[in-house]
Protein backbone atom coordinates (compact mmCIF):
# COMPACT_ATOMS: atom_id res chain seq x y z
CA UNK A 1 0.00 0.00 0.00
CA UNK A 2 2.78 2.34 0.88
CA UNK A 3 4.41 1.46 -2.38
CA UNK A 4 1.33 2.44 -4.38
CA UNK A 5 1.11 5.75 -2.51
CA UNK A 6 4.73 6.53 -3.27
CA UNK A 7 4.21 5.87 -7.01
CA UNK A 8 1.16 8.16 -7.02
CA UNK A 9 3.07 11.00 -5.34
CA UNK A 10 5.93 10.69 -7.81
CA UNK A 11 3.49 10.86 -10.72
CA UNK A 12 1.83 13.98 -9.38
CA UNK A 13 5.22 15.61 -8.85
CA UNK A 14 6.28 14.93 -12.46
CA UNK A 15 3.06 16.37 -13.82
CA UNK A 16 3.50 19.54 -11.76
CA UNK A 17 7.13 20.04 -12.89
CA UNK A 18 6.20 19.53 -16.54
CA UNK A 19 3.39 22.06 -16.33
CA UNK A 20 5.62 24.68 -14.74
CA UNK A 21 8.35 24.08 -17.29
CA UNK A 22 5.87 24.56 -20.18
CA UNK A 23 4.56 27.76 -18.68
CA UNK A 24 8.08 29.12 -18.27
CA UNK A 25 9.10 28.26 -21.85
CA UNK A 26 5.95 29.87 -23.19
CA UNK A 27 6.61 33.03 -21.25
CA UNK A 28 10.21 33.17 -22.46
CA UNK A 29 9.08 32.61 -26.05
CA UNK A 30 6.55 35.40 -25.78
CA UNK A 31 9.26 37.67 -24.33
CA UNK A 32 11.61 36.87 -27.24
CA UNK A 33 8.89 37.60 -29.82
CA UNK A 34 7.98 40.78 -28.01
CA UNK A 35 11.59 41.96 -27.88
CA UNK A 36 12.12 41.10 -31.54
CA UNK A 37 9.01 43.06 -32.56
CA UNK A 38 10.10 46.01 -30.45
CA UNK A 39 13.52 45.91 -32.05
CA UNK A 40 12.02 45.84 -35.56
CA UNK A 41 9.65 48.70 -34.74
CA UNK A 42 12.49 50.72 -33.26
CA UNK A 43 14.63 50.08 -36.34
CA UNK A 44 11.73 51.04 -38.64
CA UNK A 45 11.14 54.25 -36.72
CA UNK A 46 14.84 55.03 -36.85
CA UNK A 47 14.96 54.48 -40.63
CA UNK A 48 11.85 56.62 -41.07
CA UNK A 49 13.41 59.40 -38.99
CA UNK A 50 16.64 59.17 -41.02
CA UNK A 51 14.60 59.37 -44.22
CA UNK A 52 12.77 62.47 -43.01
CA UNK A 53 16.04 64.08 -41.99
CA UNK A 54 17.53 63.23 -45.40
CA UNK A 55 14.57 64.81 -47.18
CA UNK A 56 14.83 67.96 -45.10
CA UNK A 57 18.60 68.28 -45.39
CA UNK A 58 19.83 70.28 -48.45
CA UNK A 59 22.20 68.51 -50.82
CA UNK A 60 25.44 70.46 -50.37
CA UNK A 61 28.30 69.52 -52.65
CA UNK A 62 31.79 70.84 -52.12
CA UNK A 63 33.71 71.96 -55.21
CA UNK A 64 37.46 71.98 -55.23
CA UNK A 65 38.45 75.66 -55.64
CA UNK A 66 41.24 74.61 -58.00
CA UNK A 67 38.69 73.21 -60.47
CA UNK A 68 36.80 76.53 -60.79
CA UNK A 69 37.74 78.43 -63.94
CA UNK A 70 36.88 82.01 -64.74
CA UNK A 71 34.78 82.52 -67.91
CA UNK A 72 36.54 83.96 -70.91
CA UNK A 73 35.40 87.34 -72.29
CA UNK A 74 33.60 85.60 -75.17
CA UNK A 75 31.58 83.44 -72.73
CA UNK A 76 30.34 86.43 -70.76
CA UNK A 77 29.49 88.45 -73.84
CA UNK A 78 32.07 91.12 -73.00
CA UNK A 79 35.02 91.99 -75.17
CA UNK A 80 35.07 91.77 -78.96
CA UNK A 81 37.15 90.60 -81.89
CA UNK A 82 35.22 93.00 -84.14
CA UNK A 83 35.92 96.67 -84.73
CA UNK A 84 33.70 99.24 -86.42
CA UNK A 85 35.98 102.01 -87.68
CA UNK A 86 34.26 104.90 -89.42
CA UNK A 87 34.69 108.42 -90.76
CA UNK A 88 31.64 110.67 -90.49
CA UNK A 89 30.91 114.39 -90.37
CA UNK A 90 28.03 116.47 -89.09
CA UNK A 91 27.28 119.98 -90.28
CA UNK A 92 25.91 120.80 -93.74
CA UNK A 93 25.75 117.71 -95.94
CA UNK A 94 24.40 117.12 -99.41
CA UNK A 95 20.73 116.12 -99.64
CA UNK A 96 20.11 116.12 -95.86
CA UNK A 97 20.99 119.70 -94.94
CA UNK A 98 22.56 120.60 -91.60
CA UNK A 99 22.76 117.51 -89.36
CA UNK A 100 23.90 116.95 -85.77
CA UNK A 101 25.15 113.39 -86.33
CA UNK A 102 26.82 112.17 -89.50
CA UNK A 103 25.00 109.74 -91.79
CA UNK A 104 27.78 107.16 -91.57
CA UNK A 105 27.97 107.41 -87.80
CA UNK A 106 24.29 106.48 -87.54
CA UNK A 107 24.89 103.31 -89.57
CA UNK A 108 28.10 102.53 -87.68
CA UNK A 109 26.22 102.56 -84.38
CA UNK A 110 23.62 100.18 -85.78
CA UNK A 111 26.34 97.73 -86.81
CA UNK A 112 28.09 97.95 -83.44
CA UNK A 113 24.82 97.44 -81.55
CA UNK A 114 23.96 94.36 -83.61
CA UNK A 115 27.41 92.72 -83.40
CA UNK A 116 28.68 93.87 -80.01
CA UNK A 117 31.71 95.35 -81.77
CA UNK A 118 34.03 98.03 -80.48
CA UNK A 119 33.91 101.42 -82.22
CA UNK A 120 36.63 103.78 -83.42
CA UNK A 121 35.90 107.14 -84.97
CA UNK A 122 38.47 108.17 -87.57
CA UNK A 123 39.17 111.88 -87.15
CA UNK A 124 41.66 114.29 -88.64
CA UNK A 125 44.00 116.44 -86.58
CA UNK A 126 42.56 119.39 -88.56
CA UNK A 127 38.87 120.25 -88.30
CA UNK A 128 36.78 119.93 -91.43
CA UNK A 129 34.59 122.81 -92.64
CA UNK A 130 30.98 122.69 -91.52
CA UNK A 131 29.59 124.09 -94.80
CA UNK A 132 29.01 121.92 -97.84
CA UNK A 133 30.97 124.15 -100.21
CA UNK A 134 33.89 124.32 -97.81
CA UNK A 135 33.87 120.54 -97.50
CA UNK A 136 33.88 120.14 -101.30
CA UNK A 137 36.93 122.34 -101.53
CA UNK A 138 38.94 120.50 -98.87
CA UNK A 139 37.98 117.08 -100.21
CA UNK A 140 39.55 117.98 -103.60
CA UNK A 141 42.82 119.05 -101.97
CA UNK A 142 43.25 116.04 -99.69
CA UNK A 143 44.38 113.74 -102.49
CA UNK A 144 47.61 115.75 -102.80
CA UNK A 145 47.80 116.70 -99.12
CA UNK A 146 46.57 113.70 -97.09
CA UNK A 147 45.20 114.45 -93.63
CA UNK A 148 46.82 113.18 -90.46
CA UNK A 149 44.66 110.98 -88.25
CA UNK A 150 44.27 112.25 -84.69
CA UNK A 151 44.22 108.94 -82.84
CA UNK A 152 45.28 105.32 -83.33
CA UNK A 153 43.89 101.86 -82.60
CA UNK A 154 46.51 100.54 -80.17
CA UNK A 155 45.14 96.97 -80.09
CA UNK A 156 44.46 96.42 -83.79
CA UNK A 157 46.07 92.97 -83.58
CA UNK A 158 43.20 91.89 -81.32
CA UNK A 159 40.60 92.31 -84.07
CA UNK A 160 39.80 89.67 -86.66
CA UNK A 161 37.09 91.64 -88.45
CA UNK A 162 36.99 95.34 -89.21
CA UNK A 163 33.88 97.05 -90.53
CA UNK A 164 35.08 100.21 -92.27
CA UNK A 165 32.58 103.02 -92.87
CA UNK A 166 32.70 106.30 -94.81
CA UNK A 167 30.68 108.71 -96.97
CA UNK A 168 31.24 108.66 -100.72
CA UNK A 169 33.26 111.70 -101.80
CA UNK A 170 33.54 112.47 -105.49
CA UNK A 171 32.57 108.90 -106.32
CA UNK A 172 35.46 107.53 -104.27
CA UNK A 173 36.70 106.62 -100.80
CA UNK A 174 37.67 109.69 -98.74
CA UNK A 175 41.44 110.15 -98.53
CA UNK A 176 41.41 109.85 -94.74
CA UNK A 177 40.06 106.28 -95.10
CA UNK A 178 42.95 105.42 -97.41
CA UNK A 179 45.39 106.84 -94.84
CA UNK A 180 43.76 104.73 -92.10
CA UNK A 181 43.98 101.51 -94.13
CA UNK A 182 47.65 102.17 -94.92
CA UNK A 183 48.47 102.76 -91.24
CA UNK A 184 48.02 99.15 -90.09
CA UNK A 185 48.79 95.63 -91.17
CA UNK A 186 45.46 94.02 -92.04
CA UNK A 187 46.97 90.77 -93.33
CA UNK A 188 44.72 87.81 -92.59
CA UNK A 189 41.89 90.01 -91.34
CA UNK A 190 38.42 90.43 -92.81
CA UNK A 191 37.49 93.96 -93.87
CA UNK A 192 33.85 94.71 -94.58
CA UNK A 193 33.05 98.15 -96.09
CA UNK A 194 29.89 100.19 -95.62
CA UNK A 195 29.09 103.66 -96.89
CA UNK A 196 26.47 106.37 -97.04
CA UNK A 197 25.79 108.19 -100.28
CA UNK A 198 23.37 110.35 -102.24
CA UNK A 199 22.73 107.91 -105.08
CA UNK A 200 26.10 106.44 -106.12
CA UNK A 201 26.05 103.28 -103.98
CA UNK A 202 29.45 101.80 -103.09
CA UNK A 203 30.84 103.32 -106.31
CA UNK A 204 33.58 100.67 -106.53
CA UNK A 205 35.12 101.65 -103.19
CA UNK A 206 35.16 98.01 -102.08
CA UNK A 207 37.60 97.32 -104.90
CA UNK A 208 39.74 100.27 -103.80
CA UNK A 209 39.89 98.81 -100.29
CA UNK A 210 40.85 95.43 -101.73
CA UNK A 211 43.76 97.06 -103.60
CA UNK A 212 44.95 98.81 -100.43
CA UNK A 213 44.69 95.60 -98.36
CA UNK A 214 45.62 92.78 -100.76
CA UNK A 215 46.29 90.26 -97.99
CA UNK A 216 42.88 90.75 -96.39
CA UNK A 217 39.51 89.19 -97.10
CA UNK A 218 37.07 91.84 -98.32
CA UNK A 219 33.46 91.14 -97.36
CA UNK A 220 30.31 92.18 -99.21
CA UNK A 221 29.78 95.89 -98.72
CA UNK A 222 26.68 97.82 -97.67
CA UNK A 223 25.49 101.15 -99.03
CA UNK A 224 22.82 103.23 -97.29
CA UNK A 225 21.48 106.46 -98.68
CA UNK A 226 22.27 109.36 -96.34
CA UNK A 227 18.69 110.58 -96.36
CA UNK A 228 17.50 107.11 -95.31
CA UNK A 229 19.89 107.04 -92.35
CA UNK A 230 18.65 110.45 -91.22
CA UNK A 231 14.95 110.33 -92.04
CA UNK A 232 14.04 106.63 -92.00
CA UNK A 233 16.38 104.95 -89.51
CA UNK A 234 14.10 101.92 -89.15
CA UNK A 235 14.49 101.13 -92.83
CA UNK A 236 18.24 101.65 -92.56
CA UNK A 237 18.35 99.30 -89.57
CA UNK A 238 16.50 96.61 -91.52
CA UNK A 239 19.04 96.91 -94.33
CA UNK A 240 21.89 96.62 -91.81
CA UNK A 241 20.34 93.53 -90.20
CA UNK A 242 19.84 91.71 -93.51
CA UNK A 243 23.34 92.62 -94.66
CA UNK A 244 24.91 91.36 -91.42
CA UNK A 245 23.03 88.09 -91.70
CA UNK A 246 24.26 87.67 -95.29
CA UNK A 247 27.81 88.16 -93.99
CA UNK A 248 27.28 85.59 -91.23
CA UNK A 249 26.76 87.98 -88.30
Amino acid sequence: MKKLLLIWLCTCLCITVTACSGATNGSETENIISESSSSEISSSESNSEDSRQSENTPDISVTDPETITEPTPDETGTGSHILVAYFSLAGEQYEVGVIEKGNTEIVAEMIADATGADMFKIESTEEYPTTYDGLLDISRKEEDDPPEIADTVDNMDDYDTIFIGYPIWWGDTPTIIKVFLQSYDFSGKTIIPFCTHAGSGLSGTDRTIGELCPDSTIGNGLDVRGSTAQEDPESAKNSVTEWLEDNGY
